[in-house]
């Protein structure tokens, strides 16, 4: 419940933008309202696609790491996609003089995997001034020990970032409870009789999300982390929605990684411009293109897995022996859409190049024919390619 009148509020006046006006969203242009269509497509695409458990944890965990490193990034830590993956794993300890940019990625990841915990334990994880606080505790929890102020606890002082002059600091625990009331209100809230399907639905948790997120940079309610915070509850209004998948909930923090010249200006111009719809459009941009990549890492999976099935049904139609195990062995070291000169055929793998080590100098060559003859290679003067295209059903046939 929120306290107070805003009538008494200092912010009403300097900062009457902070207005908690979810109508700015009706004038986004056409564009942009196609692009929320297409990640509601792919979204609904990429959760009603089955995938094998090994595979969707590995596509969670690498969400999960590039997310947390994109979170981090933006802020200047300078550990790698590699090093964050190495410090998931428990391989990676930091040097000292770097080992505060280590702590801060163990914070989020954990911060990540806390809220997911939430999530799942409560479909209808609802949001407050109090967790927003401890977002902002979880990612900075030890990271600066001399830090004027604890982590998770309101700023006490003015703030100023660039040109942009925060709101006054004693209103800034009344805006945070406004902004969680306002993200759970009406304005945001899945009507009575909507389903997870729901188109409309889907938009406002997409519009809730990036709002959620440029609030609190306007308000910049703590003395440090404030961009970390937002992108933490950026994610968990994607998360707890039901219609953004786990491994795609993070989207957006990497698009904001991998863009922030862009990032920075859209959230100077939504301040000094009050241009929110520029920084709403550029956030849905970036969630579409992470979710088309997403997409097509996930069909490629697929196609890894009819192929592999489509390789071992025609190759047991060969009688077993060391030579089809060996032609197996090989079709499955092309890589898709790749040609290969004959001259590094058998040196493609380590298995490969102890395999033909014992044979003599025509086995490469019948081996060879053997696949093409099968319909599994195409062999060219350019080079060797595995038949992978005949895995996708909508593309015309090509010439063996």
């Amino acid at each position: 419940m929120v306290t107070g009148s805003d009538e008494t509020r200092e912010y009403t006046d300097t900062h009457p933008w902070i207005d908690f006006d979810a109508s700015v969203a009706n004038r986004l242009d056409a564009q942009s309202w196609m692009r929320i269509g297409e990640a509601y497509a792919r979204c609904a695409e990429l959760s009603g696609t089955p995938l094998a458990p090994a595979m969707a944890d590995a596509l969670h965990q690498h969400a999960l790491i590039r997310g947390a490193q994109a979170t981090v990034a933006i802020e200047g830590n300078t550990l790698t996609v590699e090093q964050v993956a190495s410090i998931y794993a428990g391989e990676f300890s930091a040097p000292q003089s770097r080992a505060y940019q280590e702590r801060e990625v163990r914070n989020v990841l954990e911060a990540f995997e806390r809220l997911d915990g939430m999530v799942m334990e409560d479909g209808d994880l609802r949001l407050s001034a109090e967790l927003i606080c401890d977002m902002n505790r979880w990612v900075l929890d030890g990271v600066d020990p001399d830090a004027a102020s604890a982590p998770g606890t309101i700023r006490t002082h003015s703030v100023v970032v660039g040109p942009y002059v925060g709101p006054p600091a004693r209103d800034c625990w009344h805006l945070l409870e406004r902004l969680a009331e306002w993200l759970d209100g009406d304005d945001f809230r899945r009507t009575s009789g909507e389903s997870d399907e729901n188109r409309d639905a889907f938009a406002r948790t997409v519009l809730s999300a990036l709002l959620a997120h440029l609030y609190i940079a306007w308000i910049h309610p703590f003395a440090d982390g404030n961009g970390r915070t937002a992108r933490l509850l950026e994610y968990v209004i994607l998360a707890r929605s039901g219609m953004v998948p786990l491994a795609a909930a993070n989207l957006m923090a990497n698009h904001f990684n991998l863009t922030r010249d862009r990032y920075y200006a859209r959230l100077a111009a939504a301040s000094r411009e009050r241009d929110v719809l520029g920084f709403l459009a550029y956030g849905i941009e970036g969630l579409v293109d992470g979710l088309a990549e997403h997409s097509a890492a996930v069909r490629a999976q697929h196609l890894g897995l009819a192929w592999q099935s489509y390789v071992a049904e025609t190759m047991a139609r060969f009688p077993t022996s060391p030579a089809s195990e060996r032609q197996r062995a090989l079709v499955m070291a092309l890589a898709p859409g790749e040609k290969v000169p004959r001259s590094d055929i058998a040196g493609l793998t380590p298995q490969l190049a102890q395999l033909y080590a014992r044979t003599g100098p025509r086995t490469l060559a019948r081996d060879l024919n053997r696949l093409e003859d099968a319909g599994l290679i195409d062999v060219a003067t350019e080079g060797i390619r595995a038949r992978v295209d005949l895995m996708s059903a909508f593309l015309l046939p090509t010439s063996s």
